[in-house]
């Protein structure tokens, strides 16, 4: 039987770290994203944990995000000229070579498994795109880490997605409400729940909801002794993520 690990994107709870600790054992830190912390912060972040809490972390945006992407803005950093025309989008660059040097650095400082590289949902399936995230990702240097991988745009069917994720050692990261998994026989099957219906990231889900959710997408693969990563991304992620533990882990 696989083993399930539950958590959120971040800490919801009042109280922050402390309080979440004491409810869940892994969380996938978003703050990385936007900038990489300073490593002293990180060594207490790991200090403050659980000896068993398990990180995972979204890489740093700089991996993914070309220079017009609004999460640029949101962040407050400055990219020079040069930096804004090689930015992002998994490109063999130096300027992402670096970040990956940096973002790698944090995860094994947090002794996090898994970096989820979340890509845009201009990052299109294209030749290029396919050529260059090839080349990057196949001459990083990974250590022990995972790559989770969860392309957004429409364009990257599954065959290509499980051609890529197959060739470039990736779990394939989705909303298992949305769509499936091409690396449905990889260990572990890791899962991002962002909110259903028009309301998306407010949605609340129900006790229906996690019904479904543990019959049909998580049950069948801890059956198959795979490891399943759940984690709740969307306003109500605390209450959710605990409500799921609390009816089916507890």
């Amino acid at each position: 039987m696989g083993r399930i690990r539950v958590g959120c994107c971040g800490f919801p709870f009042k109280g922050g770290m402390k309080a979440y600790f004491e409810k869940f054992d892994l969380v996938e830190l978003q703050s990385t994203f936007y900038r990489l912390p300073k490593l002293s912060t990180v060594e207490n972040w790991r200090r403050q944990a659980p000896e068993v809490f398990e990180f995972s972390m979204k890489g740093f945006q700089g991996l993914t995000h070309p220079a017009d992407s609004p999460t640029w803005r949101r962040s407050g950093l400055k990219l020079s000229s040069e930096g804004s025309k090689e930015v992002g989008f998994l490109r063999p660059t130096k300027i992402n070579y670096e970040a990956w040097e940096k973002t790698r650095e944090v995860a094994e400082t947090l002794k996090a498994r898994i970096v989820v590289l979340q890509c845009p949902p201009s990052f299109t399936c294209t030749n290029e795109n396919v050529k260059s995230m090839g080349v990057f990702l196949k001459t990083i240097e990974r250590g022990k880490l995972m790559l989770a991988w969860e392309p957004r745009h429409e364009s990257w069917k599954p065959d290509i997605v499980r051609k890529l994720c197959m060739e470039l050692n990736l779990i394939h990261v989705v909303d298992p409400f949305k769509s499936e998994t091409q690396t449905y026989d990889v260990n572990p099957v890791y899962y991002r729940l962002h909110g259903l219906g028009s309301k998306r990231y407010g949605y609340k889900y129900t006790d229906e909801d996690l019904k479904i959710l543990y019959e049909r997408y998580v049950k069948p693969v801890q059956n198959r002794g795979l490891d399943i990563y759940i984690l709740w991304n969307n306003t109500y992620m605390g209450e959710d993520a605990l409500r799921f533990k609390q009816m089916y882990l507890i």
